[in-house]
């Protein structure tokens, strides 16, 4: 029987998951089939029991639902525990076993695919979401000088900081700040908001940007545009998050299916697709 797995959030429909998905079973060999599946803001808990109901096999968490998904399961990996945030959830028997690959993901691509490392490196993540909690434990375990975490609402930077304090090392200096007085000259920012799909403006200033400095949104296709095009006008080296997408995406076939895909095929596969406007 074709094992079934799905992507679920709000929005959903512009997700390239399915493709990747396929293109890693087709690398492996397994027979499974993988899909979007949209929600209503409210109806998450709803839809996912019907769809483990139906005999799905797990799946991964979008916007908006993190935080709940992460609330909804039995158990958690060591990743998903401290980030309090999943994107990918696995119907084991007798339990909903949770897990976070965001921070892996965008890790591999920063030093992997970018050729950027981040030991020693000023770092700015914006953003104090379900995104940044996916990412902020890995992104400290890669030792910058200094992390800052900026929220439009400072005691959610706060706290999400507060979570992560003992896990840092003692090189690495770990702030949490409001977006208007975050700082400057960071080496690596990372745009972990949904500002962009939400049509607002990016949400700091341009004095953010060190000369040189690479900046990631993590959001791609048409949603990471206006980030993007913000950055390569101030000189920064612009990226956006497809390649942290096919890196999470490995992450969580292997959390899925046992097996580690390869990558670089793939994303440059799906660079090209997405070039075509391809669905």
């Amino acid at each position: 029987m074709t094992d079934r797995y799905v992507v679920i959030g709000n929005p959903v429909t512009h997700s390239q998951s399915p493709y990747i998905h396929a293109a890693f079973a087709r690398q492996t060999g397994d027979d499974m089939r993988y899909d979007r599946l949209e929600c209503a803001p409210d109806g998450f808990e709803a839809t996912l029991r019907a769809f483990v109901a139906d005999g799905g096999r797990g799946c991964n968490v979008t916007v908006p639902f993190k935080f709940q998904a992460c609330r909804l399961a039995q158990a958690h990996t060591p990743r998903g525990a401290i980030a309090g945030a999943c994107n990918a959830l696995r119907f084991d028997a007798g339990r909903w076993l949770g897990d976070n690959t965001d921070g892996a993901g965008l890790l591999r691509d920063i030093e992997g695919n970018a050729g950027v490392r981040l030991k020693g490196r000023r770092v700015l993540l914006i953003g104090a979401g379900g995104g940044a909690a996916g990412v902020l434990g890995p992104l400290l375990g890669a030792s910058p000088s200094e992390l800052v975490v900026a929220n439009r609402s400072p005691q959610r930077a706060a706290d999400l900081v507060a979570r992560f304090e003992q896990r840092t090392a003692p090189a690495t200096v770990l702030r949490a700040t409001a977006l208007e007085d975050c700082g400057r000259a960071f080496d690596i920012v990372i745009n972990a908001t949904a500002s962009s799909m939400l049509g607002a403006g990016v949400p700091v200033g341009h004095e953010v940007l060190a000369p040189g400095a690479l900046a990631i949104d993590m959001m791609y296709g048409p949603a990471a545009l206006p980030f993007v095009t913000w950055a390569s006008a101030h000189g920064a080296t612009a990226r956006d998050g497809l390649g942290m997408l096919v890196e999470q995406a490995a992450e969580a076939f292997e959390f899925f299916r046992g097996s580690r895909p390869e990558t670089a095929s793939v994303l440059s596969a799906l660079r090209q697709r997405m070039a075509r406007s391809e669905p």
